[in-house]
């Protein structure tokens, strides 16, 4: 190869280094004043754009709803974004960037493309009053100092309970650090308990013996028994036997020689009787929804449960002293079709003394309805009110009274000598027939009708009668 040859490739050479550097310059120097060539930001192409340009098209690409926070009993609570009008800047960010960004090392930008660029965070502007409007108003927050913190044995609907606010305390100043640092790093969710915002606080002495007397107390209102009356429940609950507990004139709590609380048996025996007042029903005021279409008021009657209070007082007493869990149907002086504050049920005999109407309902479907004659008001003889029960079925009875034998084919009594029954010398039932010809007392039924009664009703079925 001759000089020339070699000369010329040299020369050739050089031009094109010369040209590379140059074209390597130019670009240093037009892109001075914005990003160099190859700048990529959050997946964004900058080269030439200014930081405000970039800022905006960053803004765009975010998207933040707001934290909810998470407390240790599991409930949450939120801090939405637009509550507090939160918006994202980068400005910062980009322009100690642009600072540092050397224009003629812009070959660095070209390592990696997209994937080696650069990652930044916004800075988050928000209206702090509403932020701590909202952060204030989380019950979490109960604003104590660590020496306000107490421990305290209370009373409430469901007995006795502890009040500590020094064992798994939340450090309050800690948690809103916390916040405040996860909301303005964009975080969606926050668990206080797994950042270590809950600590134990010391106890005095005096706040340990009220944590051993909690711990009895609590052994002591654990109780498992349960009253069944029919399809009710009625659980002897921690509200319940809070009450059983002595207490001494000062109404402090009375143990005795094993350190143990001690139940007074009097207040146990006045449970039985509270009991009895809600659930007797024999004779009570009932509001029963009539099929003329309102609610009336029915009074007296022998229809209903009673409760047999000396034998509920001993089990009890001796069910709760033994620690028993169990259910219990109580013991009845007398005891109703059903049980329960309702226990007329869905099937019932409903005698409407003003409309003059009977009627029989069977698992809450109407299989009988019927004029009938009632007692005669203009004597004083009406059927008296009340909520009353078929007790016995009998045909061909003759009914006897001072100045009367009556033979009937069909006697429904439902209290005393008061029943339901056929009238073969009536030909006409209902209207105001009772007022001035009306019977001794009984409901005169038409014998077709009191006919499928009599085959239909049980012994026990509840009879309802009211004006």
């Amino acid at each position: 190869m001759s000089k020339n040859v070699i000369k010329g490739m040299c020369i050739g050479f050089f031009i094109i280094l010369l040209s590379i550097a140059a074209m390597y310059l130019g670009l240093a120097f037009y892109y001075g004043n914005s990003f160099s060539y190859g700048t990529w930001i959050n997946g964004i192409y900058c080269t030439g754009k200014s930081i405000h340009e970039v800022n905006d098209e960053l803004k765009k690409q975010c998207s933040y709803t707001g934290l909810t926070i998470i407390d240790s009993d599991g409930k949450s609570y939120a801090i939405p974004a637009k509550d507090v009008s939160l918006s994202f800047d980068f400005e910062e960010s980009l322009s100690l960037y642009l600072e540092k960004q050397n224009p003629y090392l812009w070959i660095e930008n070209l390592i990696g493309g997209p994937l080696g660029g650069k990652n930044f965070k916004p800075v988050a502007d928000y209206d702090e009053a509403a932020y701590e409007k909202i952060l204030n108003s989380f019950s979490f927050f109960q604003g104590k100092t660590t020496d306000e913190r107490r421990v305290e044995i209370l009373k409430g609907d469901k007995g006795y309970y502890l009040l500590d606010e020094r064992t798994h305390a939340l450090n309050e100043e800690k948690a809103k650090e916390q916040i405040k640092s996860a909301f303005e790093n964009f975080e969606d969710v926050l668990d206080l308990e797994a950042s270590g915002c809950y600590e134990n606080l010391p106890l005095t002495g005096e706040m340990e013996d009220k944590i051993t007397l909690w711990q009895k107390l609590a052994s002591y209102q654990d109780c498992g028994i349960v009253y069944c009356f029919g399809e009710e429940r009625y659980p002897i609950d921690g509200g319940v036997v809070c009450d059983f507990l002595e207490l001494d004139e000062d109404g402090n709590f009375v143990f005795d020689e094993q350190g143990q609380l001690c139940t007074d048996e009097e207040k146990v025996y006045a449970f039985v009787e509270q009991l009895a007042d809600k659930y007797d029903t024999v004779g009570a005021v009932r509001r029963f929804h009539a099929t003329r279409g309102e609610v009336v008021e029915v009074e007296g009657g022998i229809y209903g449960n009673q409760l047999d209070k000396e034998a509920e007082k001993e089990y009890l007493l001796s069910a709760f002293l033994a620690h028993r869990k169990e259910e219990h149907e109580p013991a009845y002086l007398q005891k109703a079709l059903k049980q329960g504050q309702d226990d007329i049920g869905d099937t019932y005999i409903e005698v409407d003394m003003t409309n003059q109407m009977m009627y029989y309902y069977e698992k809450g479907e109407l299989k009988i309805e019927t004029p009938v004659v009632t007692g005669n008001t203009g004597l004083r003889r009406g059927t008296p009110t009340g909520t009353n029960y078929v007790y016995n079925k009998q045909r061909n009875r003759v009914l006897r009274g001072e100045d009367y034998a009556s033979p009937v084919k069909y006697w429904i009594p439902v209290k005393g000598a008061i029943g339901i029954h056929d009238a073969s010398w009536r030909n006409k039932y209902g209207g105001e027939i009772y007022k001035t010809n009306g019977s001794h007392g009984c409901i005169n039924t038409p014998l077709d009708e009191v006919s499928k009664l009599y085959e239909m009703v049980e012994i026990g079925t509840p009879c309802v009668m009211f004006y």
